[in-house]
């Protein structure tokens, strides 16, 4: 086994912005597959007192075991962030679908697919005895 750093990657593209950075697409230089790398900046974590925020992700991230919820594949600290690689979810998020796919909003049948997927996210989420938010 080797150790898991930012060579272990290769990066591309922004997926997002959040709070404490970014994430984005990365692949495993050995194998090609594909992941998410959410970057959470220290500086930021240190001013906005998230330590403890970040801890606790990444045990969530650890323990939870769901098809609605993305999982923790690795972790590596660069001198600037702490990398938390996680499954990707192709088809982008939610919010862009609501807004950039014609008029925003669902048909009632699409919302009521996306409405049991959060369930099932929540029921696994639940079973671990975890809350979310």
């Amino acid at each position: 086994r080797q150790p898991v750093t930012k060579h272990t990657f290769r990066h591309y593209r922004v997926l997002g912005k959040g709070g404490f950075g970014e994430v984005c697409a990365c692949q495993v230089r050995a194998t090609g597959k594909m992941y998410a790398c959410k970057k959470l900046e220290k500086k930021r974590i240190k001013k906005r007192k998230g330590e403890s925020m970040a801890l606790n992700e990444k045990r969530i991230l650890e323990k939870v075991n769901s098809r609605f919820v993305v999982s923790l594949s690795y972790t590596y600290e660069t001198k600037d962030a702490l990398c938390l690689v996680l499954t990707i979810m192709n088809g982008g998020d939610l919010k862009f679908h609501i807004y950039n796919m014609g008029n925003p909003g669902f048909e009632e049948e699409r919302a009521i697919f996306y409405a049991a997927e959060l369930c099932c996210g929540l029921e696994d989420l639940q079973r671990e005895r975890i809350v979310y938010r």
